[in-house]
């Protein structure tokens, strides 16, 4: 270890947020000569592509979560700190945060995204997403809970309400919930409750446009259309939800769809801290940055993942996806060492590793390179990927034993609803939610 007095004349990297591109940085710079700070509101680094199995009780939350203390602790140049960026002061290179100001000589800002509800305000207090933990349990509990509630109605009008469930948005996270919550009613919760009739409860995915999984061949969209059908899920085009009350969707056009659960995967924004630079932004409020990944006029700050925007060699921004903000966090870490050693910096180009979507039980897409594969290959080929990436042993033999007891017994593990007063009321959750720095 080095002692103290050097490591302080060093110079500072601080790292905001600790999701996939925040991580991969921080672990490129382990032996830069830099002390950096890892700064995150939460203590763990999340697995948000399995966000969907907990909220339909596949995973139990600590299986898709992994201490960032734990990370890094044989990191000796990192220090971590749980608090939350409230302001970045680009001119005197200082960071306000809920622990006190925090002064840097680089910065990588890898601050994620957050549900954007498109200025929808009903949407938005009534609605659940799913960016986190803090999203994913309480879908959980919501679910299993109406399913409690339906077993003691006998009005059809408020069972009914009670067991339509709508999911909004065509894209990944649209299509696995869809299927997941298809699926835990079909092979899970009809088994759970043998004295009741369940046969009339639906699962609606709306999509405003006309095809599922746009970033996909139209081909692989259409056998995802077919593969929901089967599970019973009920897919619906050109539907634009205008408003929900938490009783009833009310689409454009005037539809009305009596429900208590809407789930809005419709679409993602860069984190709220991106607003607070007072810089150029473009789609979906992400930050321009030069190719090399750095701020415009500010070559010492990095943005990486889906605050950034940057458009591919096709002329098209790069999406917001896991892949993207790995390899650029990986990339910003590069440069840095590069602008130590006084070196010129590297555009940064991204290699699409494919792009997959699970459906269900035995049902996947994947487009991979040339590629395109759909049903059983792609479904193992997801589970795969999926399992490698996740962080931690544990955390990856306790997904594949549970990924394995549901597939043979036909069972979900963490059908609980938590011992707390259920709260069915998402506006009360969304104060506890924020940016995923």
């Amino acid at each position: 270890m080095m002692p103290k007095a050097s490591k302080q004349n060093l110079k500072h990297v601080v790292i905001v947020g600790g999701g996939f591109g925040g991580l991969r940085a921080a672990r490129r710079l382990a032996k830069a000569p830099v002390r950096i700070t890892l700064i995150d509101r939460n203590n763990y680094h999340l697995f948000q592509p399995l966000l969907y199995q907990v909220a339909t009780a596949g995973v139990s939350p600590t299986d898709v979560a992994y201490p960032l203390r734990s990370i890094f602790h044989r990191q000796k140049n990192l220090e971590y700190w749980m608090a939350e960026v409230t302001r970045v002061d680009l001119i005197h290179r200082r960071l306000e945060t809920t622990n006190g100001s925090l002064e840097y000589d680089y910065l990588i800002l890898a601050v994620g995204g957050e549900t954007n509800y498109f200025g929808l305000e009903s949407v938005a207090v009534n609605a659940f997403g799913l960016k986190g933990l803090e999203d994913a349990a309480p879908i959980r509990d919501h679910l299993l809970h109406l399913f409690e509630q339906a077993a003691l109605v006998s009005d059809p009008a408020t069972r009914q309400a009670l067991l339509t469930f709508v999911v909004v948005g065509g894209g990944p996270t649209g299509v696995e919930l869809a299927g997941a919550i298809s699926e835990l009613i079909r092979l899970v919760l009809t088994k759970d409750y043998p004295d009741q009739d369940f046969s009339h409860s639906r699962v609606l995915l709306l999509e405003a446009t006309d095809r599922l999984l746009a970033a996909l061949p139209v081909g692989l969209g259409q056998a995802t259309q077919k593969a929901l059908k089967k599970k019973g899920v009920e897919v619906r085009f050109g539907a634009a939800v205008e408003s929900f009350d938490g009783q009833t969707v009310k689409l454009r056009g005037g539809e009305t769809i009596p429900t208590r659960t809407l789930i809005w995967a419709a679409g993602v924004r860069s984190a709220a801290l991106v607003d607070t630079l007072g810089l150029p932004q473009a789609a979906q409020r992400r930050v321009r940055v030069e190719p090399t990944l750095q701020l415009p006029g500010h070559p010492e700050v990095y943005v990486i993942g889906d605050a950034a925007y940057l458009e591919g060699e096709q002329k098209v921004p790069l999406p917001m996806v896991a892949p993207v903000a790995m390899q650029q966090g990986e990339h910003a870490a590069d440069n840095l060492v590069r602008a130590l050693n006084e070196q010129p910096q590297v555009t940064f180009h991204y290699h699409d590793p494919g792009t997959m979507a699970t459906i269900g039980r035995n049902q996947a897409v994947a487009w991979i390179g040339p590629l395109q594969l759909n049903g059983f290959l792609a479904w193992v080929t997801w589970l795969v990927v999926h399992i490698f990436q996740l962080i931690g042993f544990r955390n990856r033999l306790l997904v594949l034993i549970n990924w394995a007891w549901d597939y043979f017994f036909y069972d979900r593990a963490v059908r609980l609803i938590s011992p707390t007063e259920p709260t069915f009321s998402p506006e009360k959750m969304k104060q506890s939610q924020g940016q995923n720095n």
